[in-house]
């Protein structure tokens, strides 16, 4: 963590050296300082966040790209006759298991147009969702859930989970 705030120092040392206190500033003064501090990590030590905030901004990236994608779908279908919908309820299996991290994956996918998150079981092992389209079957859009939103969740809060995270291919797994 004094890395991160180190980081933070250093770039409200640029935009004041600069003289321009604006977001743009400050980013590159952090992107500068992180890459000084990264040169200079045999002398600080490691940066815990450093790992972390990679894995966030991915999860951050992958949000909106889902976002994006899924608004223009749901509009789509609201703007187009016909029916292509295939409703239903999945029953998710969790992988992540604190608070925090089952709170930002149920949020995420509530967030995303097209999917509500239901509840989630009493013993914490399945997150209910319901979604406007189940494209390749339950178990293929379970699965598909589970390797992209909820792996990046885990990796971006870091030990969060009791189970490594699935597998990153996307290829179909062996039944």
């Amino acid at each position: 963590m004094k890395n991160l705030l180190l980081t933070l120092v250093l770039a409200l040392v640029w935009t004041a050296v600069q003289g321009a206190f604006t977001l743009a500033n400050f980013a590159l003064g952090f992107v500068l300082a992180y890459g000084v501090l990264r040169l200079l990590r045999p002398l600080l030590g490691e940066a815990s966040y450093d790992q972390r905030i990679w894995y966030k901004a991915s999860l951050a990236g992958f949000f909106v790209k889902e976002l994006i994608n899924s608004s223009v779908r749901v509009a789509w279908e609201t703007i187009t006759p016909g029916y292509r919908m295939r409703a239903g309820i999945l029953a998710v299996p969790l992988s992540v298991r604190s608070d925090l991290g089952i709170t930002l994956f149920a949020n995420l996918i509530s967030l995303t147009p097209g999917t509500l998150s239901l509840d989630v079981s009493e013993d914490r092992e399945y997150l209910y969702i319901h979604t406007m389209y189940i494209d390749q079957g339950e178990e293929e859009d379970i699965l598909h859930l589970k390797r992209t939103l909820e792996r990046r969740v885990i990796l971006a809060l870091g030990a969060e989970s009791t189970e490594a995270p699935p597998p990153v291919s996307d290829a179909a797994p062996a039944s």
